[in-house]
């Protein structure tokens, strides 16, 4: 990647990028690409696809109500309320 490549990305992207770090930000990108189209070139035929790198499984809690319903006493504290809901200010127009 060129550096006037970097400074049209930067512009594109509203990024302020400085004349110094034109150069050093085009080495690193070119270092990530590198590294890219060195995992590219990996021979993954075989290799099925995983989820996680672990073979772990996944311990879930049972699905249980544990509280209370408990709108009316949140809604006391609320500046407004309609029909046992939050009234709030209209913010699009």
């Amino acid at each position: 990647m060129e550096p006037s490549e970097i400074e049209k990305l930067a512009d594109l992207a509203r990024l302020e990028i400085t004349a110094d770090t034109v150069n050093e930000t085009a080495k690193s990108i070119n270092e990530v690409l590198a590294l890219v189209d060195q995992l590219k070139s990996a021979d993954t035929d075989n290799v099925q696809p995983m989820s996680h790198p672990l073979d772990v499984t996944q311990v879930l809690r049972p699905d249980q109500v544990t509280e209370s319903c408990q709108r009316e006493k949140l809604l006391e504290s609320a500046p407004a309320t309609e029909r046992g809901l939050f009234l709030v200010p209209k913010v699009i127009e």
